[in-house]
Order: structure tokens, then sequence, then C-alpha cells
């Protein structure tokens, strides 16, 4: 058994939910709060039971913690802290907070706090409500995905290999309070687990030797009263023959047209596949004669792109231009964009490319009344895989009408800044109204989350460019016309 430091300060608030502006100039999220160098999270709540789930069916590892706390100081209380090590903190992501008993009280806020940058723990506070009377207990919910957290092993294969992840973790679920019963259960994506972690019976509360397997479910646990930071290292290793796709960035663009009622939607890619690499050079012939009996592989080699319904005019391209191999199927009923890469993406190969769309701007816009608007897009769309995709880093752009004033934003992905600006086009006199979001570390199930946006814009906004355009062409034909006066006959002597 290990003990982790608890110690902690202040990164950067990784949860927003809405920001308003007055204005067309704001300033990034940069709010901190300084903790004392000798902060230790106070011992106010305890674990009464704790369930922890680790599904491993996808790219990456979904954590879900549901808890028992309660407040044993003799004072209301409404901040618990999370742990994690700092190595891991930072590729925490999507992490939500809820009433296990009411989820429709919403997600509760939460935020990073540290005070040494070589600490090697950080934690997560997370802020009830309500706060919780002496002996009061609640029923949490916590949430959230670790990115390029999975390790191929062995690390390069042969083309058509098998490939097996390694995962690690702790037996005992991260604390900073004393639990008193716990147990962890994980999910893999088939029963071909050839390498894990054996614990003796005697840490068992029930006398049984961990883990207790059922098909491709293990189970570590139940253990009695655990201690504040305490850990108990567990890894296992288990067969993924598919890819690792992870996107450094996703740059995504939404064009608003009001006067030609489109929305204009492109989204730009830069891919990495985390799988193992091959040991020996790529194959064209191994590959292709492979394809037909379709074996599972570790090689990226499509992307299906759900879209909306109504959703028209998409192309494809890359670094060299246009990719042909694409198929756009659409019905009344839905939209989907098949990509494939020019090449099959293997392990530590990287892709770039985009793609964009354009839709009908009423089903995503309403008049509120006045000059207000309400804009309601989904943050990102992208591809939709059974394994999983991956964002390290998400930068939205939602170009408004030239003229838009008072922008206000909603949305439940966690931001790290928000800035609108002015984004200059063709025909434009100051710039178009541009509203810049960036998230870190999302995942594929955060796909569709809505975005809101409301704004004003003015009728004599909406006249600006049909004015600005007439008022060219006039300048042209007064121009040309007071040319024609000049008289440039060379008269005689």
């Amino acid at each position: 058994m290990k003990s982790l430091a608890l110690t902690a300060t202040v990164l950067s608030l990784l949860s927003s939910s809405l920001c308003a502006s007055n204005s067309n100039l704001t300033t990034p999220l940069t709010s901190r709060q300084i903790l004392p160098q000798n902060f230790i999270p106070p011992q106010v709540f305890k674990n009464i039971n704790l369930l922890r789930t680790i599904n491993l069916e996808k790219s990456y590892p979904r954590e879900t913690v549901n808890l028992i706390i309660e407040n044993v100081d003799s004072k209301p209380q409404n901040e618990y802290y999370l742990p994690f090590e700092a190595g891991v903190i930072e590729r925490v992501g999507g992490l939500e907070v809820r009433d296990k008993k009411d989820p429709d009280k919403g997600i509760f806020g939460a935020e990073i706090v540290e005070y040494d940058t070589y600490s090697p723990t950080l934690f997560y506070r997370i802020r009830l409500p309500q706060p919780l009377k002496t002996s009061e207990q609640q029923t949490l919910s916590i949430t959230y995905s670790v990115l390029s957290a999975l390790t191929p092993l062995p690390a390069e294969l042969q083309q058509m290999d098998k490939q097996y992840l390694l995962y690690t973790f702790s037996a005992y679920t991260p604390s900073a309070y004393t639990t008193l019963k716990q147990k962890t259960k994980l999910k893999f994506p088939n029963t071909d687990i050839p390498e894990y972690t054996i614990l003796p019976a005697s840490s068992n509360a029930e006398g049984k030797e961990d883990p207790q397997r059922q098909g491709s479910s293990f189970t570590y646990g139940p253990y009695g009263s655990v201690p504040a930071g305490a850990a108990e290292p567990i890894s296992v290793r288990y067969e993924f023959t598919k890819p690792l796709t992870h996107a450094t960035l996703l740059e995504r663009d939404l064009e608003i047209s009001h006067w030609g009622g489109n929305l204009a939607t492109e989204e730009r890619y830069w891919l990495t596949n985390n799988a193992a690499k091959l040991s020996n050079h790529f194959s064209r012939v191994q590959w292709a004669s492979a394809q037909y009996y379709n074996p599972p592989t570790r090689a990226l080699r499509e992307l299906k792109m759900p879209l909306r319904v109504g959703s028209l005019d998409p192309y494809f391209t890359d670094d060299i231009g246009n990719v042909s191999t694409s198929r756009f199927r659409t019905n009344l009923r839905e939209a989907n964009l098949e990509l494939k890469p020019r090449y099959p993406v293997f392990g530590g190969w990287k892709y770039s490319f985009r793609v964009g769309w354009t839709s009908d701007l009423k089903s995503y816009l309403r008049k509120a009344g006045g000059d207000r608007y309400v804009l309601k897009v989904p943050f990102f769309e992208g591809p939709k895989q059974p394994e999983g995709l991956e964002y390290e880093k998400v930068d939205l752009r939602v170009i408004l009408p030239e003229g838009a004033i008072n922008v206000k934003y909603e949305t439940d992905i966690p931001l790290i800044s928000a800035d609108i600006s002015l984004h200059r086009t063709f025909m434009d006199t100051l710039g178009r109204t541009t509203l810049k979001l960036t998230a870190m570390n999302v995942v594929d199930d955060a796909r569709n989350t809505e975005l809101i946006v409301t704004y004003d814009y003015p009728l004599t906004a909406g006249f600006r460019k049909p004015i600005t355009i007439f008022l060219g062409i006039m300048s042209v034909f007064i121009t040309a016309w007071g040319l024609s006066l000049v008289d440039t006959s060379i008269g005689k002597t």
C-alpha cells in the first residue's frame, strides 16, 4: 500500500457554463484563487460506500464513481476534494459531478486547485449546491475520462498482428477522505485478458482473491476501511485490435448568414493513431488482400460522421487536395458522411484533413423577440467511431453576422478560454462578430453537446452590407462617368 501526498495550488477554471458580454471584446477566463502552501484538504467528510466502474471498451478509459459521503464536521460543509496524480489530472476530461438520486439538479461546480507545480497530487474541488449539515449524507455520481492513458504492449507489431493494451490504476479509488467500503469494477471489450494483477484474499473484506472474474468483467473488492491517500497499483493487459485515434487539435468554424439563411460548417482535424507501430515496412499487397475478409486492425481506415438531417454540399480535402474516397448519404431521417483517408493510418502515423457542409439556418436559429436571436448548435460533431475518439484541444469559432452585439453563450462543455473579436471577410466594413471558445481533453461521448448563443442583430446592421455593395458599385460608375468627362484629346498647335 502506498500513500499519495495530499498537497495542492490553483491552475485555472476548467468548468465554465455561462459567459456574457455586452461589447465586442472580452477577456479569457483567467480567474484564479491561490491556496496557502501548507494546504491539506480538511477531513470534514468520510466516504460511507463507494463503487467505481472503469470502462475499457473504447480507446480511452471512462470512469464512473458513485459514492455516499457524510459530513463528519461540526459545521455545514460544501467543498469536497477529489485527488489525482499530477501527471493524470492534465489529461482528465469531461469531469461531471451530479446528484446520483436527483440528476435533474444539474452539474455541480468543479475546478482544479494546486499550490506546487511539482506536487505529486493535485485536486478537483467540487462545490455542493447546498452545504451538508453535520451527519447529513449525499450520494454523488462522478464521471470523467482520461486521455492517452492506454499503452500498447508490445509497442511494435507485424501489420496484421493482434494488439494488446496495458492499463495501470489503483485498486483503491484515490480519495482525500477515509473510505469505509469500496469496490472497483472493470469492463473489457472482450475476454482476451492474458495478464492482470492478483491481490491476496487477505486484503478483500469477503476473504476472496482479487480479481473476481465474470466474462469480460473484473471486480476488485470489496475492501474495508481505507485511509485517505491510499493506493494499491494494479495493471491489466487486454486485447484491443482497434485504432487509438487521438486528435491533437480540432478547429471548428460555424458561419451564420442571415441574408442567405445558411449555416456553413467547417472542421479541420489533426489526427494521430497512438496504436502499436509497425515493426516492418507497410505492405500494400498484404493490406489489399486482407480487405476481402475484413479482419480487425489497429489501423484507422475510415471515419463515419453522422450529420444533422438537412445537411448539404459536403466536401473532404487534405493537404494534397480533394479526397474522392468519401460517400454522402442523406434522406428524410438521417445524413451520413463516410470518409476514407488516402492511406490506412497505422500506429504512430498522422493524418490532417478538413471537412465541411452547409445547413438551413432556420433549423438552428430562432428569433426571441425584438432584435434578439437564439442560436442552438452542437459544440462539435465529428466522427462517431465504435472505438471512440479523443480530442486534446478543440477551438470553436462562431462567426456571427456583421453588426451583432450583446453576445452571450451557454454550454456544458468545460472551457479554458472565451473571447469575442472581429473577423473580416469579403465585402465587410468593420468585420463580423466572432465568438471563440476553447476546450481541452474532450472525448467523442460529448459530441452533439449543445451550445446556445444569444445576440442582438439590429435591422440597420442587416442592411450594412447591401448598402456597402450598392455604394461601392455606384462609386465605380461615378468614377467612370467623371473620367469620361475629361478631355484627353491632343489639341492643334
